[in-house]
């Protein structure tokens, strides 16, 4: 945000870093995530872009170093669609060995054999966090499951945390991944729903200044109809953000509902918004319906005759595709 912007409504920080948010829904979630990985399995956290996923696996990460309980590694590799298995086990290495460990093998045996080793070393359970993870290789997947199981023979125990778009979830419920999907546990980050007006109080709460108030900032009207219109944290965040600035611009304060319906795109809940949101680009869904990309981009425009465009959309919705 402007950092005068910032000072005429007396903001102490920008809304991007107001922390952790915990709803009912989200505390039970936690819970069940916490205990899915204490007991070394292969678990999936699901939820569309800007639903929290990064934040919510950075916390359970920081809950897990603090109770000292289970030994944390996590891949921090970018480009997860070139990632394979033995990059993701130089990343356990890593994070596990300590300069008496010396290098990890590249030859595969002698690889797998030198991190079972580590890990007996370790005496403790291991998590390896895996981010953006609707990316990695069906193979790549069916390799951790093998890991996993591999790990569990030695003696130890290992499980793996998958974060990504509702497309992983999707994915892992596939017929043919089934050798590794039905032995996953998948949870869901969900919208705010009823608790989204209480998100967007706290979040401006978080951001401003002492004795400062919400009301005088922004109008109740203009905070509904972001909570009608929005959400994710990262789209309250992002338009919040837009309207403050505005209002900023033309000296008006508390923001109202006016300066929200003008930094509003009109097609936030477009059909290609909403299919980029849970994963799914052009290229995906041509192998998902193994059609062609001009056909896709008439669909997603609306271009396609009626009969085929129900065709596609009943397929979409089979795999798991919300439309």
């Amino acid at each position: 945000m402007l950092s005068d912007a910032k000072e005429y409504f007396g903001l102490a920080r920008d809304l991007g870093k107001s922390g952790y948010f915990e709803t009912t829904q989200s505390q039970l979630t936690f819970k069940e995530l916490r205990l899915a990985i204490k007991e070394g399995k292969l678990v999936a956290l699901s939820g569309i872009v800007g639903s929290g996923k990064s934040t919510t696996l950075q916390r359970i990460q920081d809950t897990l170093i603090q109770e000292k309980e289970i030994l944390v590694a996590k891949s921090l590799a970018i480009e997860k669609s070139k990632i394979n298995l033995a990059t993701l086990m130089m990343a356990l290495f890593f994070d596990l060995a300590t300069e008496k460990d010396g290098r990890m093998p590249t030859q595969p045996e002698r690889r797998e054999r030198a991190l079972l080793e580590l890990i007996r070393k370790r005496h403790k359970p291991i998590a390896l966090f895996i981010d953006e993870a609707h990316d990695l290789h069906g193979k790549t997947l069916i390799g951790l499951k093998r890991l996993i199981e591999v790990v569990r023979s030695g003696g130890g125990t290992l499980s793996v945390v998958l974060a990504g778009h509702p497309k992983l979830k999707n994915d892992l419920s596939r017929p043919s991944m089934e050798e590794i999907g039905a032995r996953s546990t998948v949870f869901a980050l969900e919208p705010f729903g009823p608790d989204r007006l209480k998100y967007i109080h706290w979040l401006i709460a978080q951001a401003v200044t002492p004795k400062v108030k919400v009301d005088a900032l922004i109008t109740e009207e203009a905070l509904v109809l972001l909570s009608e219109r929005l959400t994710t944290p990262l789209q309250f965040e992002q338009y919040l953000t837009r309207a403050f600035e505005e209002a900023y611009k033309i000296g008006q304060k508390p923001v109202g509902t006016e300066i929200v319906e003008g930094v509003l795109v009109p097609d936030i809940d477009a059909l290609d918004a909403r299919l980029m949101r849970n994963g799914y680009n052009v290229k995906n869904i041509c192998d998902l319906l193994n059609s062609k990309p001009r056909e896709i981009n008439a669909f997603i425009r609306g271009q396609l005759p009626p009969e085929r465009t129900q065709q596609l959309s009943s397929q979409l919705l089979a795999a798991g595709v919300p439309l």
